[in-house]
């Protein structure tokens, strides 16, 4: 009896278990939330259903399965460090700050929010066309290497300057990150989905393509039609006001889920 009591004794958890798995919890909760709208979520996923598979083929008696799946497993945690260094960078970067260091920020996101939507509001009043991509969690320097590095501070005078019809630097995209403009004249993906609204150019295929590939937020203007336009997760939110657009950037800065609100499919 006293045997048996000893076996089930873990279904009995004391207050220091309890505390224990409420900071196991509370950590799983806390990566979840650093992972989720990002690429490593996807692959996350994807891990979770190949260790799924692996337990059906223990369970079956799948032999090859299991040998090919843990020999896979072995090497995986090198992989790994590799394929979410970006995401890990970003999420050791959030640990680290301070609430002062949270404020400082959002003081200075605060400003190239103001900057970015007076450079638009002044390229679309002179009918200039324009695409200003901003870097979220999934870093955008593969994008930024097909353009000319810049990494100088945000302001309404260089947006205008690098986007003035005929500069060598016109007709590419801008990535921003962060409070810096990271490079221009860079070169976007083109959306690999049919556009059925055939007004829409190039960049606003562009736009949407890299938000299809990234969960970065693109603004467009169009040199047509001076419309303001915002693509983010594959999807166009045209006829953008000034004050709506301040409210898209400022929600994508503070990492708020579902910035824009009411996105109007394409076509």
């Amino acid at each position: 009896m006293n045997a048996f009591a000893d076996q089930i004794a873990f279904l009995r958890p004391g207050w220091t278990d309890l505390i224990e798995i409420l900071i196991v919890a509370f950590l799983f909760y806390r990566l979840l939330l650093l992972l989720q709208r990002t690429r490593a979520m996807q692959m996350l996923l994807g891990l979770l259903l190949l260790a799924g598979t692996y337990f059906g083929a223990r369970i079956l008696g799948f032999e090859l399965i299991r040998y090919l799946l843990e020999n896979l497993f072995q090497y995986g945690a090198i992989a790994a460090l590799v394929v979410f260094q970006p995401e890990l960078r970003a999420a050791l970067a959030r640990l680290g700050q301070s609430r002062m260091m949270r404020l400082f920020t959002r003081r200075q996101e605060s400003e190239v929010v103001d900057e970015v939507v007076e450079a638009v509001d002044q390229l679309s009043r002179s009918n200039i066309g324009a695409i200003i991509a901003i870097e979220r969690e999934i870093a955008l320097d593969e994008y930024a290497q097909t353009g000319s590095p810049l990494n100088a501070r945000v302001s309404s005078e260089m947006l205008l300057t690098i986007f003035t019809p005929y500069s060598p630097l016109h007709d590419g995209a801008v990535i921003i990150s962060g409070n810096v403009v990271k490079a221009a004249g860079v070169i976007l993906p083109l959306t690999q989905f049919p556009v059925h609204d055939k007004t829409l150019g190039t960049r606003h295929r562009a736009a949407l393509g890299l938000s299809e590939e990234t969960d970065a937020l693109v603004v467009v203007v169009s040199e047509e039609t001076s419309r303001v336009s915002v693509a983010q997760r594959g999807r166009l939110d045209a006829g953008v006001e000034p004050q709506r657009l301040r409210e898209i950037l400022a929600g994508t800065f503070e990492g708020r889920s579902g910035v824009v609100r009411r996105p109007a499919p394409v076509g």
